[in-house]
C-alpha cells in the first residue's frame, strides 16, 4: 500500500503576487467612461435620487395622515 501523495501548495507571497497580477490584467480590461458619460450618469443618478426621496416623503405623508391624524379626527 502506497502513502497518499501531498500536493504542495504555492506560499503565501506567491500567492498574492499572483493575485496581484490578475487584478492589473483585469483592470487594463475595463472600459472607462468618457467625462461626459460620467456627468450624463452622475445627474441621472441625482435626479432619480431626488424623486425617490419626494416619493417616500409623499408615502410618509400619505400614511401619516390615514394612519395618525384621520383616526383621531374620527374618533376625537
Amino acid at each position: 500500500m502506497t502513502a497518499p501523495v501531498e500536493v504542495s501548495r504555492p506560499g503565501l507571497g506567491t500567492r498574492l503576487v499572483a493575485f496581484y497580477h490578475d487584478v492589473i490584467a483585469e483592470m487594463k480590461k475595463v472600459t472607462w467612461p468618457d467625462r461626459p458619460q460620467l456627468q450624463s450618469a452622475t445627474v441621472q443618478i441625482i435626479v432619480f435620487v431626488l424623486l425617490l426621496g419626494a416619493l417616500i416623503g409623499l408615502v410618509d405623508v400619505a400614511l401619516q395622515f390615514l394612519l395618525v391624524r384621520l383616526p383621531a379626527m374620527l374618533l376625537g
